[in-house]
């Protein structure tokens, strides 16, 4: 009895000993980097919108689909491809009197949206003003992208995450230790492109140290002559990282 009252007694403190204690957490630090490239863009992204209005359905609809084959006709006369021109919105709104009495429409809305993507981004102002004349009366957005993302969202990540090494060594060499090897590694995106104008009627830091980087990749300045300048868009990456303590 006595003999199975040690032994439980040891196995019972077994685990207290320095064989089984758990790993202590390693000491870490943790920051955050975020780079933002600023690119020329080369492709174009328009919104626009006709709208038609007339006591009769019929009317207003035969009304919008002129406006809409003007513009078309427009657009491939411009020599834009038909590929990169859909119509992707359509509605029809009938509009009541005030007085609830008046169960017959008014009037009719009409409404359609053709997007629109431009590869000559030069073309963008004569494009514009053309469409103004051939039926359209409302530029919903302008978007610029460019076609290179993928290139430009991996030199971002780069020097993302060349920001978080630096501003970990600086935050360890104000400590007197030295910076380990990476624990943990993740990414978030934040912004990328501008976009302007709506339709009809990005990067958390979560409280950490945050290392910034801004790159030019050349300038988008207006031809002389011109009203509308595209500018520059950017290419944002951000990293968040554990890196051991030494």
């Amino acid at each position: 009895m006595i003999h199975r009252f040690l032994i439980a007694a040891a196995l019972l403190a077994l685990p207290s000993s320095p064989v089984f204690a758990a790993h202590a957490e390693p000491r870490s630090i943790h920051v955050s980097g975020s780079a933002e490239i600023k690119v020329v863009p080369d492709l174009i992204l328009l919104d626009v919108g006709v709208e038609s209005r007339h006591a009769q359905l019929d009317q207003a609809k035969r009304s919008n689909d002129e406006n809409v084959a003007k513009a078309l006709v427009f657009l491939k006369r411009s020599g834009v491809p038909d590929k990169d021109v859909q119509t992707d919105f359509i509605s029809i709104e009938p509009t009541y009197h005030t007085d609830y009495s008046f169960t017959k429409p008014q009037i009719y809305i009409v409404r359609k949206s053709i997007g629109i993507k431009l590869s000559r981004i030069g073309d963008l102002e004569n494009v514009l003003t053309g469409l103004l004349g051939s039926g359209v009366q409302y530029i919903h957005g302008i978007e610029f992208r460019t076609s290179q993302l993928r290139k430009h969202r991996d030199a971002a990540r780069a020097l993302a995450v060349q920001a978080a090494k630096e501003k970990a060594d600086a935050l360890v060499a104000e400590l007197g230790v030295r910076r380990g090897p990476v624990l943990n590694v993740s990414e978030s995106y934040s912004g990328g492109w501008w976009r302007s104008g709506s339709r009809w009627g990005n990067g958390m830091s979560g409280g950490q140290m945050v290392q910034n980087v801004m790159q030019n990749s050349g300038g988008g300045e207006a031809a002389d002559g011109e009203t509308l300048s595209v500018g520059q868009i950017s290419v944002s990456a951000s990293v968040s990282a554990s890196f051991a303590i030494e």
